[in-house]
């Protein structure tokens, strides 16, 4: 089997064939499926190999300290003999994998041969083929989490070892020192419990991906930045812990805990960093130092780690095999995100030249994952479905056409069937600033009939003539779903603005050229009818839930109901599937509520696909969860939602009642809309003015492009859910 090493004494790496290991008694054998480098610990000792003798001596002067009381007690000839055969030798490296139990030992039977288990430990989790591992150094994998996943098993046992050191508690506030890969899962699993988070780093990107995982404000720590946000989010009195997840040989670390943590506050150290404490500043607010040792509990006991012996659960609650079974389930229960940590995966095969790009720093990474060649195929044989979210690309020129703000924006239908007659028409006709231009439909009485209901300057059946009028400022797609794709890149490359009905596309295929369009034209002036998140009601109830510091929960009920006999929408073969026809109208609600793009998509359906189970995962651990059912009754209301966050609960019922739960100072409070809407208002309305103000003045569009394209992105990655039976990540999610 192949294995890295390493040559401390010259910095060699290598892949190199070793025999394979036997299965003893109490561990089992473990075929690696994918194996973690820790990009802060393993990094440092491939950097050291490479220096000179007395690069590592200084690098490591406890290591100095044994050598010398070798000479004291050996002699200087025995000692450097000693020292130089351990030094020419080849150390292996790894301590965090996932893989498949390939053979179960003597005094096993928590596993199985083909179980999917976590490893931990320097010396049995090593990046290798095959591994053999005691039994209080592996746990079992929860269904469901991704094998990739599942490989972050150690570093999270080490995180999450350092968190409980620090005794966090509802409310506090803390501040994590370095966002490398420990950092950023430190941060996670801080926000999880209900702390307040403010991270320093000096890297930018770490700061804003810690944000977008959960941390309250995140900065430079040579800059004001943090101490501001600690100010602000403490009332001046300093964070209640701080830990200390940077490496390095500065001391800047433990100076500015001292200098930001409260009086009798608490300061973990769970990275290698220098420790030369200011007495004065730790002596004065008398602050509790705390060192974190790895994964925790039974970490270097011999008994623990090679005999199995496991400390009983009554005095040691937390033992190192418990904290990566933990780790585990906050992983697939969503609570912890570590898919955006993923910066790069390597083939086992390139292990050496992925060590080289690491240490040059031509891979710029937060987590880097080994791939095996035998474990292709996620858990079960089942390959993990990903979808790619498309970048948006702004070409060409100027996107904003130039014309009088004062103007009225002259607007062009194409369709005019019942949807954009009951539901956008009405809006725009005799509103001040619009007029309506031309409507161009496929049958010459549907235009002739909208011409004189509404009252456009013209009726058509001729789209060309509409693309190349110059006096048209913007186009209404209203069309049936499998034209709207081609309708808007027509209408995009003609340089006009786009308000298209969801949705914008049925298949990728289609969404990647409505984006060639914008980026070969500069035109990104493009709405779709996403009208939700624009409904007065949903927006006030919103508004008086508040911001949020912690994951939320999200659960939306369409009770969609059966289409007549004969209806285009179960024209499945031209049309797309009802779901991706409307779909996004629910995620992007979704996700607007939760303030983030999807970053993966599970599904799963009843038999014949009548109804719809989708989960959807956010960067910060949120989920929402989409139940679109056709079977329930007509006399239940179509749209229920309910969102759950920080003690606090937002209910919707279908857009004519809204109430908002809170737990403030003085106990329970309740929020209901103080009457209900003479008609159900979904927003379209206030999305129609919304895109009029935003072509009339040239400013943004309502919804961001790169939103726009997420949401088509994950209601399209359903269908591939639905195919593959296994979570779809949504690669490039921002």
């Amino acid at each position: 089997m192949k294995q890295v090493v390493q040559n401390y004494k010259s910095g060699e790496l290598a892949l190199l064939d070793v025999p394979e290991p036997g299965c003893k008694p109490d561990g089992v054998l473990v075929r690696t499926a994918y194996s973690l480098i820790s990009t802060g610990t393993e990094l440092m000792k491939v950097s050291e190999a490479g220096m000179s003798m007395v690069g590592k001596a200084r690098s490591r002067p406890d290591q100095v300290a044994k050598v010398m009381q070798s000479v004291a007690t050996n002699g200087v000839p025995a000692t450097y003999r000693k020292v130089m055969g351990r030094l020419d030798s080849y150390t292996p490296l790894g301590y965090s994998l996932c893989g498949v139990v390939e053979q179960v030992g003597a005094g096993i039977d928590d596993v199985k041969v083909g179980d999917l288990v976590a490893c931990a430990g320097n010396e049995h989790a090593l990046h290798a083929e095959l591994n053999w591992v005691p039994k209080n150094l592996y746990t079992p994998v929860p269904n469901g989490l991704a094998p990739r996943h599942a490989a972050f098993g150690t570093v999270g046992s080490i995180a999450m070892q350092g968190v409980r050191q620090g005794e966090p508690q509802l409310g506090e506030v803390a501040l994590v020192i370095g966002l490398g890969l420990i950092g950023q899962l430190v941060v996670q699993l801080l926000a999880a419990s209900g702390v307040r988070v403010v991270g320093a780093d000096p890297d930018p990107v770490r700061c804003e991906l810690a944000e977008r995982l959960g941390a309250a404000a995140c900065g430079d720590p040579a800059s004001a930045a943090v101490e501001a946000a600690v100010a602000e989010l403490t009332g001046g009195h300093g964070v209640d812990q701080v830990y200390l997840a940077a490496g390095g040989g500065s001391n800047q670390p433990v100076e500015l805990a001292a200098r930001l943590c409260r009086d009798r506050g608490r300061v973990v150290d769970i990275g290698k960093c220098r420790l030369d404490l200011p007495w004065n500043a730790y002596y004065e607010k008398e602050l509790d130092v705390r060192f974190s040792r790895s994964y925790g509990p039974g970490r270097y006991d011999p008994a623990y780690e090679l005999e199995g012996r496991d400390y009983p659960i009554g005095y040691v609650r937390w033992t190192e095999r418990r904290n990566l079974a933990c780790f585990l389930d906050l992983l697939a229960r969503g609570r912890v995100d570590v898919e955006p940590l993923v910066s790069h995966i390597a083939d086992f095969d390139d292990a050496v030249g992925t060590y080289g790009r690491l240490k040059d720093g031509e891979l710029k990474a937060v987590a880097v994952l080994f791939r095996y060649s035998e474990q292709k195929e996620e858990a079960g044989g089942t390959p993990a479905p990903a979808v790619s979210v498309p970048a948006v690309r702004r070409g060409g020129t100027a996107s904003t056409p130039a014309r009088s703000v004062k103007a009225p924006v002259r607007m062009a239908f194409v369709g005019a069937g019942n949807y954009a007659t009951s539901m956008l028409l009405p809006h725009l006709a005799g509103r001040e600033g619009v007029e309506l231009s031309t409507v161009v439909t496929t049958t010459a009485l549907s235009a002739a009939n909208a011409q004189r209901k509404f009252g456009f300057a013209r009726a058509t059946t001729d789209l060309d003539a509409v693309l190349g009028d110059g006096s048209v400022d913007a186009v209404v797609v209203a069309t049936r779903h499998s034209s709207h794709a081609e309708l808007t890149r027509r209408a995009l490359l003609a340089g006009k603005a786009v308000f298209v009905e969801k949705p914008l596309a049925l298949a990728e295929e289609e969404l990647a050229g409505v984006l060639a369009a914008v980026e070969a034209s500069g035109n990104d002036r493009l709405q779709v009818g996403f009208n939700r998140r624009f409904a007065p009601l949903l927006r006030e109830a919103g508004r008086r839930f508040g911001a949020r510091t912690g994951p939320a929960s999200l659960r939306y009920l369409i009770n969609a109901g059966r289409l007549q006999h004969g209806s285009w929408y179960l024209r499945q073969g031209t049309e797309g599937t009802r779901f991706v026809g409307e779909g996004g109208h629910f995620i992007d609600t979704a996700s607007w509520l939760l303030g983030a793009d999807p970053v993966s998509v599970y599904a799963v359906a009843t038999s014949g696909n009548e109804d719809l189970q989708v989960v959807l995962r956010y960067p910060d651990g949120s989920t929402a969860t989409i139940s679109y059912v056709t079977t329930g009754s007509p006399g239940f209301p179509k749209e229920t939602l309910d969102l759950v966050a920080d003690g606090k609960v937002l209910r919707l019922d279908d857009f004519v009642r809204a109430s908002v739960y809170t737990d403030g100072r003085g106990g329970p409070k309740r929020w209901v809309s103080s009457r209900l809407p003479k008609a159900r208002d979904k927003g379209q309305s206030a999305e129609l003015a919304a895109f009029v103000k935003a072509v009339r003045t040239g400013g943004p569009m309502p919804v961001s492009l790169e939103s726009l394209v997420a949401t088509t992105t994950a209601t399209l990655a359903v269908q591939a859910g639905l195919a593959g039976g296994a979570p779809v990540t949504l690669t490039g999610a921002r």
